[in-house]
């Protein structure tokens, strides 16, 4: 077992034991992945933030059902994730319209695009596109190829048939390449 998830360990159980202090250093350790994951489902950040928040003090509370069979950033994602696609759906209910999809172009001194920048603008471009795409095209292809999650995971976390995860996903790829070569 590594120093790292033994010390990991150690601050669930003091967790466990209401300790203020190890729940802030859990907290501290996990946020940005958190919020990176929950601000690419919900596409806010704002709403994102409270996702996190929401599911940070769920994960605290429901930490006695944690059993250890995927790691705690796992499990914690998952709650995220779950939260998020809540949240969402909640806000498409609402009829929420987002405005925060704005393009900014980054150009060094001379005005000249360098290649790190060129790839982020792409990687920012293939983002923005895909929030373009059907919800549930953006959701499963989210969890596909951002976070890395398997057919038979989508499957299960979407209530969906594993052939129709399959399906969506091959149909969200299409979509998503016909979009990039049309912008």
């Amino acid at each position: 077992m590594s120093h790292k998830k033994e010390h990991t360990d150690a601050l669930l159980q003091l967790c466990l034991e209401g300790k203020p202090s190890a729940q802030l250093e859990i907290y501290n350790r996990y946020y940005k992945a958190m919020y990176n994951t929950a601000v690419r489902i919900v596409k806010d950040s704002a709403e994102a933030e409270d996702v996190m928040q929401e599911s940070f003090l769920n994960g605290f509370t429901k930490l006695h059902t944690f059993k250890g069979e995927v790691t705690f950033g796992s499990w914690l994602k998952r709650i995220v994730i779950n939260n998020s696609i809540y949240h969402y759906r909640k806000q498409q209910k609402k009829n929420e319209v987002d405005l925060d999809d704005v393009i900014y172009k980054v150009e060094d001194n001379d005005g000249v695009v360098s290649d790190h920048v060129y790839t982020e603008l792409k990687a920012q471009k293939v983002m923005e596109t895909m929030n373009l795409l059907k919800d549930n095209y953006r959701v499963s292809l989210t969890l596909h190829l951002i976070e890395g999650y398997d057919y038979e995971e989508i499957s299960t976390i979407l209530n969906i048939s594993n052939a129709s995860c399959r399906t969506t996903i091959s149909r969200a790829k299409e979509s998503l390449r016909k979009k990039l070569t049309t912008v």
